[in-house]
């Protein structure tokens, strides 16, 4: 009785940091970390992470490429706080000092399958020019002090921002007992087929009844 009436539905979150475009920088690496609801909570995997240093290739896209690994599963009883990727990329400045080159987020995404997600960057801007004067002097440059602020609404309103570079995520979704629990699980495009034996499916997709 207990494996046909769940008390919460399963997403299994795999895929890849691929890599960055950043114009004017080189030798970048990239943390990471999950940002979710209340009702969310990790059972397997790491919620945060960082890459190796990588430099731009001598192909003309002149790319940068990290091809880091995401593996994390999370269990909830609620689609609300539905887990977001929060990527931070840092560099050396002139001065040799690392510094914050960008911070991105985006929602894992819903429909399970195969996915690819390109975010956008954006760094804090010092709000008046000594301000940027000094912080180019003294090698620093505004940052969050928590990158978690990147997923939330709240205070980034009063936060001046420059877009700056794109990082690249490829995702491969998958969810379990979604439709059990009273969440309408609507064909996908991909031609997957649910497991029999596991209760898997790469079919679900969430939708409140």
């Amino acid at each position: 009785m207990a494996t046909s009436n769940p008390s919460a539905f399963l997403l299994t979150v795999n895929g890849q940091i691929e890599g960055a475009n950043f114009p004017e920088y080189d030798n970048l690496y990239c943390k990471y970390c999950f940002v979710y609801g209340h009702d969310w909570a990790p059972t397997s995997g790491l919620e945060e992470g960082i890459t190796q240093i990588t430099c731009k290739g001598s192909q003309s896209s002149h790319k940068l490429i990290w091809n880091f690994p995401l593996e994390t599963t999370f269990k909830s009883t609620n689609p609300s706080g539905w887990p977001q990727l929060v990527v931070s990329v840092y560099g050396p400045d002139v001065f040799g000092n690392d510094v914050v080159r960008g911070y991105g987020a985006t929602h894992i995404p819903f429909t399970p399958g195969q996915h690819t997600r390109t975010m956008p960057m954006f760094v804090p801007e010092p709000t008046w020019r000594l301000q940027k004067f000094t912080s180019w002097l003294l090698g620093r440059r505004p940052e969050y002090t928590d990158p978690k602020v990147v997923a939330q609404g709240e205070g980034r309103e009063v936060t001046r921002v420059r877009s700056q570079g794109f990082v690249t995520v490829s995702f491969h979704i998958i969810t379990k007992d979604m439709k059990k629990l009273g969440y309408d699980t609507g064909p996908s495009s991909s031609a997957n087929t649910p497991s029999a034996t596991s209760g898997w499916s790469t079919e679900e997709q969430p939708h409140i009844m």
